[in-house]
């Protein structure tokens, strides 16, 4: 019988660019591909898609977007690829998570691959940094009580040894409760050149931060020793939304809880929750914090291609 990681490995179809990277020794940095079916409609999906593999390649990475088609966890999509996830039909796409990966495996047509689906492709390619807009983590309870609606992304990031660069956990959780899991779960959680963790819409969550580096090479050596420890657990990296495009604290704020309000009073729940409460926060601020979202997309992006690359040039003994 093979192994878990043989059977994933069987799997993969890595593109002929990431696979001469990574045979090379040179950085690559995957990319989720949930942003692009579910996150933003087209052309705004499309757009971003390739600015974030633009920004990667500016800070001298390849990127390695991540998706499923036809059976195959494809490491690398072609720009025409690109551009038919972002135009598929409506409702045609799967969204893949760990819980639901075989069976986006087990049909025809394609799948976009959440930041848990992405960590374990990735993982298996041999791609060590990944980019994404913001984590999944445990959503704010509806009502007495603790929440027990908790993303797979909490377990994929206490299971799976990588880089994960984002803007924080999504301003929609309930922030301080997610922080106390990922530290029970043993990850790492760095902000990077401020104390305070990212607030995702805004600069800062008004929380401070479990570890802060002043600036990437710090960053590299943390996440460089993290991972060279072999303790099992991805490391959180968490660099702010750029300032041009950020909500006020307090806007940001008020949003969101206006936001999880309206969800309550209609009944909203479940896997319809994220996406309504997205479009209420849009409406509320007037599409600022779409343009922030698109925004940090691909400033993370930017930031994990410089991290591929920092990590590569640590490794290398060129600091």
């Amino acid at each position: 019988m093979s192994s878990a990681r043989g059977g994933i490995a069987d799997r993969l179809q890595v593109a002929g660019e990431v696979g001469a990277a990574l045979a090379g020794g040179s950085p690559v940095v995957a990319l989720e591909s949930t942003l692009i079916s579910h996150g933003l409609a087209y052309p705004a999906n499309l757009e971003v898609a390739r600015a974030s593999e633009a920004a990667i390649r500016e800070s001298g990475a390849v990127p390695a977007t991540v998706a499923i088609r036809d059976g195959r966890l494809v490491v690398g999509l072609s720009d025409a690829e690109l551009e038919a996830l972002a135009t598929a039909p409506a409702g045609s796409v799967l969204k893949a998570a760990r819980p639901s990966l075989a069976a986006a495996l087990a049909r025809d047509g394609w799948a976009a691959t959440t930041v848990s689906a992405t960590m374990i492709a990735a993982h298996a390619a041999g791609i060590r940094v990944f980019g994404t807009g913001g984590i999944g983590g445990v959503h704010r309870a509806a009502g007495p009580g603790p929440s027990l609606d908790i993303s797979s992304d909490i377990d994929e990031l206490a299971r799976t040894p990588m880089a994960v660069v984002c803007a924080g956990p999504k301003a929609i959780l309930d922030v301080p409760n997610t922080l106390e899991v990922l530290e029970t779960r043993g990850v790492p959680v760095v902000a990077v050149g401020q104390q305070e963790l990212p607030g995702f819409y805004a600069r800062s969550a008004g929380i401070a931060a479990p570890h802060s580096a002043a600036d990437m090479a710090a960053a590299a050596d943390l996440v460089a020793t993290h991972l060279d420890l072999g303790l099992g657990s991805g490391i959180l990296v968490c660099v702010p939304v750029p300032a041009d495009v950020a909500l006020p604290e307090a806007v940001a704020r008020d949003a969101v809880e206006r936001a999880n309000a309206g969800a309550e009073a209609a009944g909203i729940h479940g896997p319809e929750l994220t996406p309504w409460l997205l479009a209420r926060i849009a409406a509320i601020t007037d599409g600022a914090s779409v343009r922030a979202n698109t925004a940090l997309i691909a400033n993370n992006a930017r930031v994990a291609g410089q991290l591929a690359s920092a990590l590569i040039a640590r490794a290398s003994g060129r600091r």
